[in-house]
């Protein structure tokens, strides 16, 4: 019974342990390399979570329409070492967004670079080797 007990109590560990692994994703699992986007948009909500940041947008169509696009940016501590702070990109703030689709056709794209009304740039995607990394990308 014992042996059983730290048996099921091990196996459970073990599947705990690998959850954060299935929450993690390729760029490929879920984004199209072969489908590039510019948006211009206002920043309404940041989220520094793991695995993955989140730049939320909206952005205004031809037709004067207010879409809502999630936008996947590196891991929060990716962001802190190429300089981003909690206050780099404020409610409010208008920007350009490159990055590549969703492969579900929903308003989320992973993103690459973005940049400011003032011309500046700042890389928010993957390091080197992935397909959404930006030219020069640095390493991880």
């Amino acid at each position: 019974m014992k042996k059983r007990f730290a048996l099921v109590l091990a196996a459970g560990a073990l599947l705990l342990a690998a959850a954060p692994a299935w929450a993690h994703h390729a760029f490929a699992a879920e984004f199209d390399a072969e489908k590039p986007l510019k948006l211009k948009g206002t920043v309404t909500k940041m989220e520094w979570i793991n695995p993955h940041a989140w730049i939320h947008i909206d952005v205004k169509g031809d037709d004067g329409k207010v879409t809502a696009w999630m936008i996947e940016a590196a891991a929060p501590n990716s962001l802190l070492r190429r300089g981003f702070t909690k206050e780099s990109l404020l409610a409010g703030t208008e920007l350009l967004i490159e990055g590549f689709q969703a492969k579900d056709g929903s308003n989320r794209a992973n993103g690459s670079v973005i940049t400011f009304t003032d011309g500046r740039k700042l890389f928010v995607g993957n390091a080197a080797g992935d397909p959404g990394a930006a030219p020069g990308a640095p390493n991880k």
